[in-house]
């Protein structure tokens, strides 16, 4: 099977289901962040963290490609059985921050991204998460998307941050607080 296919060479592409839109459209932008936000997962747990996040963080990529595939659907035309995001997903994002936060110490600053290249990525990954949830936010202002979507890009942010604060808390990084000049 080759990888190209030279049906995208005019600036459109597919959805599942057959229609045709520009590789502009708003439904592209939205999965197509998600795939960046999945790729920088991938570069989280290639750092040295513990095989208890590295793991975690394969589902949630599993979760994101979920999520990927209904957004590249579309809901008018596709007759494609699509994977669910469930509940308990976004419960385990949630039953994760609270075991972290059992451990760190209380947040009374703002941080500052960076201390180390795991944390840094973790940063990136939450920024392109937020945009992801901008734009599936967008998205569902305009087409049918599930509400599961939002809900889990929405803690996958939060994850990711406290996942930060966690790695520099294993490792002794300071964190970077950030103290407005005032």
């Amino acid at each position: 099977m080759k990888i190209y296919t030279k049906t995208g060479d005019k600036g459109y592409t597919s959805l599942i289901g057959g229609t045709r839109v520009p590789k502009h459209h708003l439904r592209i932008e939205s999965y197509g962040t998600v795939d960046e936000l999945n790729s920088y997962i991938g570069l989280i747990r290639d750092q040295d963290i513990s095989v208890y996040d590295k793991d975690l963080l394969k589902q949630i990529q599993d979760r994101l490609f979920t999520i990927g595939s209904s957004l590249a659907a579309d809901p008018e035309k596709s007759r494609m059985v699509i994977p669910d995001l469930h509940a308990e997903d976004i419960e385990l994002l949630e039953k994760e921050m609270d075991r972290m936060n059992e451990t760190l110490p209380e947040l009374r600053h703002f941080i500052l991204p960076g201390g180390s290249n795991a944390i840094s990525y973790c940063h990136i990954a939450r920024c392109v998460c937020r945009r992801a949830e901008r734009l599936s936010v967008h998205l569902a202002e305009e087409s049918t998307v599930d509400e599961k979507v939002n809900i889990y890009l929405n803690r996958l942010s939060d994850y990711l941050f406290t996942l930060a604060r966690m790695i520099g808390h294993l490792n002794k990084v300071p964190e970077n607080q950030w103290i407005p000049r005032l």
